[in-house]
């Protein structure tokens, strides 16, 4: 029998290449959307053009009673939890100093960004653990961001929401581990998709001209898809509550 991974945000961008990189690895795919459905549905063919099973959920990980139907719908297609990757997430509608940013922008951020991945959690956590005697070495996966540290004046609920996530790998890491489930955090830098494409030329300055990654590239989905790949076929056993960069280097502090 396949494994079986819930992938939150699974439609586009890096979650469409974590989905695309599990299928690939020989993972059943439960691909979470919030809204766009024919993305969904595209992606599921190329999931089930790999070989393997596609099933596809509408739900919004803010709310209680979505995340519960997710989580019971992925036991009614696949019997099964052995990965959860906490993707879903959304930037401001504005990029609003931080002296002006409102408090409606700051709520959406965080039921989104970080309740929602939190409480998730807690509940396939629980899952995972019922599971135990049929399915070994289950793994939680957050995908995080550089801007878990980085400060950006005009997004500062962005990294809020961001910095709680990296916390709350390391409480469930060290929660879970008695139960035989790893948990990391993958921390991508600058990614090419949708929600990068509005500071494109920002981005491509900083890069390629004055070296902000000493990898002068745009990271790819399919970067950050390998990575995951990586925890979910067993290869860091003995590691959790792991960082992994996936940021071209950002990270390092270079004089």
């Amino acid at each position: 029998m396949s494994r079986a991974a819930i992938v939150t945000g699974g439609s586009r961008g890096i979650g469409r290449g974590i989905v695309l990189a599990l299928a690939g690895a020989g993972y059943d795919v439960v691909v979470n959307y919030a809204s766009n459905a024919d993305a969904a549905r595209e992606v599921g063919k190329q999931v089930e053009a790999a070989g393997q099973r596609a099933h596809l959920v509408q739900a919004d990980i803010s709310s209680a009673a979505d995340r519960k139907r997710l989580v019971d719908e992925t036991v009614g297609a696949f019997g099964r939890i052995d990965l959860l990757v906490n993707n879903a997430g959304v930037a401001p509608n504005v990029r609003a100093d931080l002296l002006d940013a409102g408090e409606e922008s700051f709520d959406r951020l965080i039921n989104i960004n970080l309740k929602g991945p939190y409480f998730l959690t807690q509940l396939v956590a629980r899952r995972m653990i019922e599971q135990a005697e049929t399915v070994t070495n289950p793994k939680i996966v957050t995908i995080s961001s550089i801007s878990a540290y980085t400060a950006s004046l005009n997004r500062g609920d962005y990294c809020v929401a961001k910095a709680g996530l990296a916390m709350a790998t390391q409480l469930f890491a060290a929660r879970l581990a008695e139960h035989g489930i790893n948990v990391y955090e993958i921390r991508p830098g600058i990614i090419e998709t949708d929600m990068t494409g509005a500071v494109k030329e920002k981005y491509d300055n900083l890069i390629f001209n004055e070296g902000i990654t000493p990898i002068r590239r745009w990271g790819q989905p399919e970067d950050v898809g390998k990575a995951v790949v990586a925890v979910a076929t067993d290869l860091l056993p003995f590691s959790t509550g792991q960082v992994i960069d996936v940021d071209g280097g950002f990270h390092l502090r270079i004089l």
